[in-house]
């Protein structure tokens, strides 16, 4: 019997195919999904759904179709795409959505996010909770419904890609040769269709394509560019064909990792800061969300801009919750997730590569050049304990800092006269704590990284 407290997370559905996460259990969440929605007061008597490319998101998706119908839903499949495409179309189309991947997550694993009308995230605290314990009830009791199939298949990649192309004008920069790793997974479905000719004229950028072939088994590398050894082999075809850029994509394609044309990596922070000053450019004044684990400098760069920065916890379901609260412009994670009202404040990895095309392409500077305008501050990067009693350690390092400027936002983090910070917080589903280090010097990052973790790991 599947337990799905195991594989409902705080954001979305996660886990191993097909003991965890199979087609009972997606034709279950299919009809809890609609049956809450409904109860809560949504509109839920059509959907859109759409699916990455693993061996095992098309079953699950025709199940999740079943169980939607089965209470009345009428489902829009539209095949073949990034997460991304899937928010367009629950924008678009204002319907609620579901999209079948495990993001970066290995082979085995394979999962559900899940949105309201216009893209609107559905967490643990906005139904995925009630989702799941309809869905477990409906497993218990075996008493799953069944009903009339009432599926429609729609293509969405033209409209998407031309909805892209109108928020970033990319016809008129400078020819551009970029590199671009989609690890195997949906950016090579959509980038072709975005930045290439396959169903629009063509832009002045020269693509290398590097595994653009849909395979959920990863051949090449884990789909996963935050871990800087997948983007090893992005870096060397940078500086092997002289590219402007180069552009890792995610296993479904939300988000966006860069590097220069030297091939060294261009930090999340530095692209939200960068993005942010564009979007606030067109809009000024607005607000720009940012995490608190992103730099320092993205606040300041965006005060500079006329902005208003505002800071959040980590994670899409408190960014999208602030970016609507708030009505920001954009907003940036230091894993590099983007988000853009003029995309249902949803995450598009895309249209944050698509600014980045076109700040390069407006000048000429290197974007070695162009990127170090906003990087101030040296960072550790995100560096993992695993810490048994995870509130203990938090209640020591706090203690070690007594009487320094603190907050508990999302975990601690204690910050420094001299513009260093540290911010140490629990995982949700591991038994792990997560430091990140900021400091003016990479001496006085060093020294602060050295003396928390000591706390941690002693």
């Amino acid at each position: 019997m599947s337990d799905l407290s195991k594989i409902v997370k705080a954001y979305d559905v996660r886990g191993t195919t097909p003991d965890q996460l199979n087609e009972a259990v997606a034709r279950a969440i299919g009809t809890a999904f609609v049956q809450v929605l409904t109860e809560r007061g949504d509109k839920a008597d059509r959907i859109v759904i759409a699916h990455d490319m693993r061996e095992s998101s098309p079953a699950l998706a025709e199940a999740f179709a079943a169980g939607a119908n089965a209470v009345g839903a009428e489902v829009l499949h539209g095949g073949l795409a990034s997460t991304d495409l899937l928010y367009y179309a629950s924008g678009a189309l204002d319907l609620p959505g579901a999209m079948f991947t495990a993001s970066h997550n290995p082979a085995q694993y394979n999962g559900i996010k899940m949105c309201r009308a216009g893209a609107a995230p559905i967490g643990q605290d906005s139904g995925l909770t009630e989702i799941r314990d309809r869905a477990q009830a409906l497993l218990d009791s075996g008493d799953v419904p069944t009903g009339e199939r009432r599926i429609e298949r729609h293509e969405l990649l033209a409209d998407y890609a031309a909805h892209l192309r109108t928020l970033v004008d990319l016809a008129r920069i400078r020819p551009l040769k970029v590199v671009v790793d989609a690890g195997n997974g949906m950016g090579g479905y959509t980038v072709p269709a975005v930045l290439g000719d396959s169903v629009l004229p063509a832009l002045p950028l020269t693509i290398v394509p590097m595994y653009f072939e849909l395979d959920g088994s990863f051949p090449n590398h884990e789909a996963n560019p935050l871990n800087p050894e997948n983007i090893v082999d992005l870096q060397k075809a940078v500086r092997e064909h002289n590219a402007d850029l180069g552009l890792a994509f995610d296993g479904d394609a939300d988000r966006c990792f860069v590097v220069d044309e030297r091939g060294e990596p261009v930090s999340p922070s530095a692209i939200t800061a960068l993005v942010a000053t564009r979007e606030l450019a067109k809009h000024p004044g607005e607000v720009v969300i940012h995490n608190l684990i992103t730099s320092s400098a993205v606040p300041e760069i965006v005060r500079e801009n006329g902005g208003e920065p505002v800071r959040a916890r980590v994670g899409h379901s408190f960014i999208k919750a602030e970016m609507a609260r708030t009505n920001a412009v954009f907003g940036g994670e230091h894993s590099a997730h983007y988000y853009f009202r003029d995309f249902w404040f949803a995450d598009t990895g895309m249209l944050a590569a698509m600014h980045m095309l076109a700040a390069l392409g407006e000048q000429d500077k290197p974007l070695s050049e162009l990127a170090h305008e906003y990087e101030r501050y040296v960072a550790s990067g995100e560096i993992n304990s695993t810490v048994t009693d995870q509130q203990a350690k938090l209640a020591e390092v706090k203690a070690a800092y007594a009487g320094a400027d603190t907050d508990e936002l999302d975990g601690l983090t204690v910050r420094f006269d001299d513009g260093a910070w540290i911010n140490l917080r629990a995982s949700n589903t591991e038994p792990l704590l997560r430091l990140n280090v900021e400091a003016p010097s990479t001496e006085r990052m060093v020294e602060l990284r050295d003396k928390v973790l000591a706390l941690v790991q002693g």
